[in-house]
């Protein structure tokens, strides 16, 4: 009998180990959270399966950070998004009415025509009217729907005189938010200005991704060597969660995004903290780490203003400490998670593109303090 193990790795220290054999699915949890998870989808033999049914108990175990504030396209903040609703919830009643309309007559007829004793079933054909009007009614609903989805297609991508325009690259497995006129180069959390239309020039650096932030807007996916547009205005202050839509490998779960929406003064300040070069820390174990950063060649990936570093394949870390995860999501950002994920970034992320350094204790230290000035 052939023995798949997986392990879902790690979530606050919780670690999940299960085999997956030919008929069943049997968890062995390590940590007291998760012993409410056993014996889960019988029968996942065949290896796709066993796939979905990780990404299902990757839900069960995921952090607060992900499931913090579910989001749903039923609670549109935007008029972009306002518009899809609505050709959704008409959509939706005119095919509950159909259905209705279409079962009762079925209903209806299975009683009132069928066979009984003396009497046999009744049968119908040939009737003209009846084949007009079921032939012109569903098109002209379609004509209808289409109508009305070329409307809102206008409403959902129509672009004002002067919007911000923000570059947003999909990477695995994280975002890249490039802000041309303010100079801006961030990553993960997107910052925008309430009431003011944002035109998103959404593309990829590998493989085929999807942005969705289901509050403001729709999916749009981001392909590599073409350009799509995504348009939307917040409507309302607040933190808006979104995800990539798109399997994109085996981290696409921790592909969060998090779109910030601030009050025009509160967003001025903020890019104005964003234009702020870094500052070398003068001495202590914040200086040790700022060497080590240099020492260890992390400049090559990653940039941060102010310094030699320049790198761009990985996030910019100019002011990585005042973002609210690490990893796209997989982490709050605090210092002893900033601690966690140097010590070995594929114990928290496996698969990302960050390797093991295999510093030692005293240097992921000195390079968390670093990274905490970095604000």
């Amino acid at each position: 009998m052939r023995l798949i193990a997986l392990r879902i790795l790690p979530m606050d220290d919780k670690v999940i180990d299960f085999r997956v054999h030919r008929r069943d699915v049997i968890l062995f949890p390590v940590r007291s959270q998760v012993q409410r998870i056993t014996y889960f989808l019988r029968g996942a033999w065949r290896l796709p399966m066993t796939a979905t049914m990780v990404g299902s108990l990757g839900m069960l175990v995921v952090p607060s950070v992900a499931l913090a504030a579910p989001r749903s396209p039923f609670s549109p903040a935007s008029p972009q998004a306002q518009s899809i609703e609505n050709l959704f919830i008409f959509q939706l009643v005119v095919a509950g009415l159909i259905f209705l309309g279409v079962e009762g007559v079925l209903i209806y007829s299975s009683f009132a025509h069928r066979s009984r004793p003396g009497r046999q079933a009744a049968t119908f054909s040939g009737n003209t009217k009846v084949e007009i009007a079921w032939t012109a009614i569903p098109a002209l609903l379609l004509i209808v729907v289409f109508i009305l989805t070329v409307q809102t297609m206008h409403q959902a991508t129509a672009t004002a005189t002067d919007p911000l325009t923000i570059r947003v690259v999909a990477h695995q497995w994280w975002w890249e938010f490039d802000y041309p006129n303010e100079g801006i180069v961030t990553a993960n959390e997107l910052h925008v200005p309430v009431g003011e239309q944002v035109v998103i020039h959404l593309e990829s650096a590998d493989v085929i991704h999807s942005f969705w932030v289901p509050e403001l807007a729709g999916k749009t996916d981001a392909n590599p060597g073409h350009v799509n547009e995504v348009t939307f205005t917040a409507m309302a202050p607040g933190t808006y969660l979104g995800q990539c839509a798109e399997f994109c490998g085996v981290e696409h779960t921790w592909m969060a995004i998090r779109v910030v929406a601030q009050s025009t003064q509160d967003y001025q300040a903020w890019v104005q903290m964003e234009k702020r070069p870094a500052t070398t820390p003068p001495a202590g174990l914040a200086a040790q780490g700022a060497q080590i950063f240099t020492a260890e060649a992390c400049g090559s990936c990653h940039a941060i203003a102010g310094t030699s570093a320049n790198g761009v394949a990985g996030p910019n870390l100019t002011h990585v400490a005042s973002r609210a995860t690490i990893g796209a999501g997989v982490l709050d950002n605090t210092p002893a998670n900033m601690a966690r994920w140097l010590q070995n970034p594929q114990v928290v992320k496996p698969g990302a593109l960050m390797p093991n350094f295999n510093l030692t204790p005293d240097q992921v230290n000195a390079l968390t303090a670093y990274m905490e000035t970095l604000r």
